[in-house]
């Protein structure tokens, strides 16, 4: 792909996301400028407000990606709190119309790496991204019902 169709479908990654926070009951703030963390995102209840900034990294594989027992992000994240989190909607070819998995990592998974940092709770088998062991509590509903915890 080129880079304007990447940007374009990171961008369907950070709606696809709210959407899927909204859907939950999240109030959603977008920064009037993205200096990093992609939205703010709200949500009470009779134990208190969570509310976490969130950045959002899609991750598209391509035709011919070979087996990984690693899969995430790994690159340079422009901003970090340590009530972050780092949403990585896991789609299954870099046209699919929606993702396979959405992983919500807390800042404590996001560790240094020598590219910036390093967030990988996935693995790639057979075509697909699919949840490591260690990090299964972190992805889709389980990960999203998680958030809401002040």
């Amino acid at each position: 792909m080129i880079e304007e169709e990447w940007r374009a479908r990171d961008y369907f990654a950070e709606m696809y996301v709210a959407g899927v926070l909204a859907d939950a009951g999240w109030d959603i703030y977008f920064p009037r400028r993205d200096k990093g963390f992609d939205m703010i995102v709200s949500k009470g209840s009779p134990s208190g407000i969570a509310l976490h900034p969130v950045q959002v990294k899609g991750k598209y594989c391509t035709d011919g990606k070979t087996d990984k027992a690693r899969y995430g992000y790994v690159g340079t994240l422009t901003a970090l709190h340590d009530e972050m989190i780092l949403a990585l909607p896991f789609f299954a070819s870099s046209d699919a119309a929606a993702p396979r998995h959405i992983a919500w990592m807390p800042r404590s998974t996001i560790k240094i790496s020598s590219r910036g940092h390093a967030c990988e709770p996935a693995c790639f088998k057979s075509g697909e991204p699919k949840p490591r062991r260690d990090f299964k509590q972190y992805f889709d509903e389980a990960g999203l019902q998680r958030l809401a915890i002040p």
